[in-house]
């Protein structure tokens, strides 16, 4: 999605706006909030002088924000956004992990700070969190009980939830195992090197398919049917577990 194809989402709806130089992974995150029920991926753009037009032409409530970009630091732009009185709150998507960043960012108001890789659970589960602190900020608080309900939508959430039958140990072996084979594995040379069953490496190769990490193909041999090799998307939102390993 580019600055050409920005739409009008309807009111009820939170605006996001994607601001990151990796057009695959700026793809992949606005695919990830369009699949947020609540949320529409407006507009992704490369740099911070298209995120200005974009700001400019439409209404944004979120912007998911990374911070190296080609024309400048994303705090730089978030600061100067907050000086302009600008309402559009800010969730840091990068892979910076000095502290002294991090307290920057809350400095600036950043109401998340998701680092990269991550996939899309981990997304979601921010995603929905700042939809609920929109809701239980609406309003006025009828006393303390309210300010810190509307406070604790915030907090970090645990790690995210894997599917059944996906362990987060064996999920990060069998990436990390595709990660190191750039010609790709099949689930027959995954399940050697793992040392799990056939049947287990699948699972966890589709799984690793189904959240965007990784592709899969047919590759023809000599005789028989072809089989289905399985390459790392260098490039493609992912995480470190549970539904998080990737590269982005």
């Amino acid at each position: 999605m580019s600055t050409s194809e920005v739409r009008v989402p309807s009111t009820s709806e939170v605006r996001v706006l994607v601001v990151e130089d990796d057009p695959v992974a700026a793809d992949a995150h606005a695919l990830y909030v369009g699949r947020v029920p609540g949320f529409t991926a407006v507009a992704a753009v490369h740099s911070l002088a298209g995120a200005t037009r974009v700001l400019e032409r439409t209404r944004i409530d979120l912007l998911l924000l990374d911070l190296t970009l080609p024309d400048g630091h994303g705090l730089r732009f978030a600061r100067g956004l907050r000086a302009a009185g600008h309402p559009a709150d800010v969730i840091v998507v990068t892979s910076a992990r000095d502290l002294a960043v991090v307290r920057e960012s809350v400095s600036l108001g950043v109401v998340q700070y998701v680092l990269k890789p991550f996939a899309f659970p981990t997304l979601r589960e921010r995603l929905l969190r700042y939809a609920e602190f929109r809701a239980s900020a609406a309003g006025e608080a009828a006393g303390q009980d309210d300010v810190d309900r509307t406070m604790a939508a915030l907090r970090a959430p645990g790690p995210a939830e894997l599917p059944k039958g996906i362990g987060a140990p064996t999920l990060d072996l069998v990436a990390a195992l595709l990660r190191a084979a750039p010609e790709g594995l099949t689930a027959a040379g995954t399940a050697e090197a793992a040392g799990i069953s056939r049947i287990t490496a699948r699972r966890y190769l589709e799984h690793l398919v189904d959240t965007g990490r990784a592709a899969r193909a047919p590759r023809y041999g000599q005789v028989g049917r072809p089989e289905l090799h399985y390459r790392w998307l260098a490039a493609a939102p992912a995480g470190t577990r549970a539904g998080s390993v990737s590269k982005v």
